[in-house]
C-alpha cells in the first residue's frame, strides 16, 4: 500500500481527498463529520463491539462499523439516516441493559458520554433489565474502584493493561457472557497507573473517592486545610468546563479552590524546583563517586511500585529524592507550621494530582515525617472539578487568583514536570550549572520532549557525555530494562513515567484522554516556562530561602526530601 497514495470518496454528500488506508470513522473525524463513538480509542486496536459507529454505504446491504472499515476510493457513505438511528437506539439500549446506573454519585456525571449520547437520540435510560446485577466490585489498593456491573466489555481496560506491560486484568467467561475480572495470580499486581480508567467509555473504573471526606475537615474551624495542586492539572482541569485541552487555567485553578474555603493554596510545583536541586545533586554525586548507574526518577509512584514487585533487583537505580507532593507537604507540616506558630496536627494537606496511583503514594509508611503522613488527601483533577460543581462555582468564568506565600511561585523548571521528559529536562539543567558553574545557553533539550515512548540523547556536560532516556508507559521501561540487562552502561540517567506522555496523560486526568489532547496539554506546560522570568530551579529566590532557613540542615534535607524503597509482595486482595 502506497501511503502517499491519496484515495476520494463522499460522505453525507461531502467530497473528500484523504490518504488510503484510514478507516471511515478516522476520515469522518479529520473532516469534522460526527459519528457517534463507545469503545473506539485511538490509542488502541478497534474492536467494533459496542456498534454505535455504524454507518451505510451506497451499492451495500448492512450496516458497516466505521471504526473498522477501511475507507476506499469511490465510496459513498451516509453516516445519518432513519435506519441508522433506529440501529444504534437499539444497540444504546442494549449498552445500558449491561451498566448499571449510578449517575448521581458519579464523579464524570457533568461529562459523561454515555449520558449525551442517550440525551442526542432520546433512549430511555433503563429501558432494559440490567443483566448485571449482583456484579461484584474490585478495590485495588488505594486508589482504583471497578465496577463490573457497569462494564460494557469493549474490552479497552485489558488491552490497555496489557499494552502496559501488565497484564492484571482479564476477560473471563460467567455463563453465557464474558466478565473483566483481576487475575489472581501471585506474580501479578496492580500498579496504579489508572490507565484502565481513562480509557473507560462508561465509567466503570473510578478512583478510591476522597472529594466527599475533604468536605469534612473544611467545615472544621480548628484545621488549617492547604491545597496543593500538581503541574499538569493548570492546562487539563479546564476541559471538565469546556475549554480546549491545553489553556493554562493556573489563576482559576487558585481562585477555585480558595472559594471551597481553604486557609491556604500552594503550587506543588514548587516541591519539584526542590526535586529537581536533590536529584541533579544525587546524579552528580552518583558519577563521581561511580555509584549504582543508571539513576532512574522516582516521582512516579506506579513507575516505583512496578520496580518493588515486578523488578527489584533495580531498586538501588531509584533516585531516593522524594515526589514533589510528598515533599511539599513535609515542607507544609514543618517549616511552613513553624513559621506560622501552627501545630502539625491541626493541619490538613489535599493534594490536586493527575494521577490514582499519588493516593497510593500517600499512604506508604516510608513517606511518613516524624510519625506524619506529609498528605491527607489526594484529589483527582476529575474530583476537584465535582467539588466545583458540588460547590457551584463557575469555574471558568473566575476571576485569576496568585497562591499563597510562601510556598506559591515556581520556576519554569517545576511546571514542565508534568510532561514526559520534563523531570530529567529539569534536572539537566541544574545539574549542568552545578558542575561547570555557568548556566546552559539553551536550557530546552528538545530531544527529550514529545510524545514519543522513548527519547534518548548524549548531553555534554563539562567535556562529559551524559547519556540519557526519557520513558513514558511501562512496556517502554521494560524495553530499557532490557537493554541494560545487555549493556548496564548503556545509560546514565533514565526518567520514567508510567503514564502515555507523563503526568498529562495520567489516570486521574479528564475523559477523554488521547494523543492529540495529551500534546495540547503538555505544550501548554512548555509555554508556561517559556513566558517564566524563572526558568531554572536553582534560580528560585523561593527555594534559595528554603533551603538557607531550613533545609541547609542535613538531618532535614533527609527527612523531608529523602527515602528507601524495598521489593513488594502482591498488594491487592481479590476475594472471588
Amino acid at each position: 500500500m502506497d501511503k502517499n497514495k491519496k484515495i476520494n470518496l463522499v460522505i453525507d454528500s461531502k467530497q473528500i481527498e484523504t490518504d488510503e488506508g484510514k478507516n471511515i470513522l478516522e476520515v469522518a473525524k479529520e473532516n469534522g463529520i460526527p459519528i457517534p463513538t463507545l469503545c473506539y480509542h485511538s490509542d488502541l486496536k478497534n474492536k467494533a463491539s459496542c456498534r454505535m459507529c455504524i454507518v451505510e454505504i451506497k451499492g451495500k446491504r448492512g450496516f458497516f462499523t466505521s471504526c473498522s472499515t477501511k475507507a476506499e476510493d469511490g465510496m459513498e457513505i451516509i453516516t445519518i439516516s432513519p435506519d441508522l438511528l433506529r440501529a444504534r437506539r437499539t444497540n444504546l439500549e442494549l449498552l445500558f441493559a449491561q451498566h448499571r446506573e449510578e449517575c448521581n454519585d458519579c464523579v464524570t456525571s457533568h461529562n459523561c458520554h454515555l449520558l449525551k449520547m442517550a440525551k442526542e437520540m432520546q433512549v430511555k435510560i433503563g429501558g432494559l433489565p440490567d443483566r448485571k446485577t449482583g456484579y461484584p466490585v474490585y478495590e485495588f489498593g488505594p486508589s482504583l474502584i471497578f465496577d463490573s456491573s457497569k462494564c460494557i466489555d469493549c474490552g479497552n481496560c485489558t488491552e490497555m493493561c496489557r499494552k502496559q506491560g501488565i497484564n492484571f486484568l482479564e476477560k473471563r467467561q460467567k455463563d453465557t457472557f464474558y466478565q473483566v475480572k483481576p487475575k489472581l495470580e501471585e506474580n501479578r499486581d496492580c500498579i496504579y497507573c489508572g490507565q484502565c480508567l481513562v480509557h473507560c467509555p462508561v465509567g466503570a473504573f473510578e478512583a478510591v473517592g476522597e472529594f466527599e471526606q475533604v468536605e469534612e475537615p473544611l467545615k472544621d474551624k480548628n484545621k488549617k486545610v492547604i491545597f496543593q495542586f500538581a503541574p499538569a492539572i493548570r492546562t487539563s482541569i479546564g476541559e471538565e468546563f469546556g475549554l480546549e485541552p491545553g489553556k493554562n487555567m493556573f489563576g482559576q485553578l487558585v481562585a477555585g479552590i480558595r472559594k471551597l474555603g481553604v486557609d491556604k493554596v500552594f503550587d506543588t510545583s514548587v516541591a519539584a524546583d526542590i526535586t529537581t536541586i536533590e536529584e541533579a545533586n544525587e546524579l552528580i554525586e552518583r558519577i563521581k563517586n561511580k555509584g549504582v548507574m543508571p539513576m532512574f526518577t522516582s516521582c512516579c509512584p506506579a513507575w516505583v511500585k512496578y520496580l518493588e514487585f515486578y523488578n527489584p533487583a533495580y531498586l538501588s537505580h531509584l533516585t531516593t529524592v522524594r515526589s514533589p507532593q510528598i515533599i511539599l507537604g513535609g515542607l507544609i507540616k514543618t517549616y511552613f507550621a513553624e513559621k506560622e506558630g501552627i501545630d502539625p496536627k491541626d493541619i490538613i494537606v489535599v493534594s490536586v494530582m493527575p494521577c490514582v496511583a499519588k493516593k497510593y503514594e500517600i499512604s506508604r509508611e516510608e513517606m511518613k515525617i516524624d510519625g506524619m503522613r506529609p498528605v491527607d488527601y489526594v484529589l483527582t483533577t476529575r474530583e476537584l472539578a465535582r467539588l466545583f460543581y458540588n460547590h457551584k462555582i463557575d469555574f471558568k468564568n473566575l476571576k485569576p487568583e496568585q497562591p499563597d506565600d510562601p510556598l506559591g511561585i515556581a520556576t519554569g523548571a517545576g511546571v514542565i514536570y508534568g510532561a514526559s521528559g520534563g523531570v530529567m529536562e529539569s534536572a539537566l539543567r541544574t545539574a549542568y550549572y552545578k558542575i561547570t558553574g555557568k548556566e546552559l545557553e539553551n536550557i530546552e533539550f528538545e530531544s527529550v520532549r514529545g510524545m514519543e515512548g522513548i527519547k534518548k540523547a548524549e548531553v555534554e556536560i563539562d567535556g562529559q557525555k551524559v547519556k540519557v532516556a526519557a520513558v513514558n508507559g511501562i512496556a517502554n521501561a521494560q524495553k530499557i530494562l532490557r537493554e541494560l540487562q545487555l549493556d548496564s552502561t548503556a545509560y546514565d540517567y533514565v526518567e520514567v513515567m508510567a503514564c502515555p506522555g507523563g503526568c498529562i496523560g495520567g489516570g486521574g486526568q479528564p475523559v477523554p484522554t488521547d494523543k492529540e489532547i495529551r500534546q495540547a496539554r503538555a505544550a501548554g506546560l512548555y509555554k508556561i516556562d517559556k513566558e517564566k522570568k524563572i526558568r531554572l530551579a536553582h534560580q528560585s529566590e523561593i527555594v534559595k530561602s528554603i533551603y538557607k532557613d531550613f533545609l541547609g540542615e542535613k538531618e532535614n534535607v533527609h527527612k523531608l526530601c529523602h527515602t528507601k524503597y524495598f521489593p513488594k509482595k502482591r498488594e491487592v486482595e481479590i476475594k472471588e
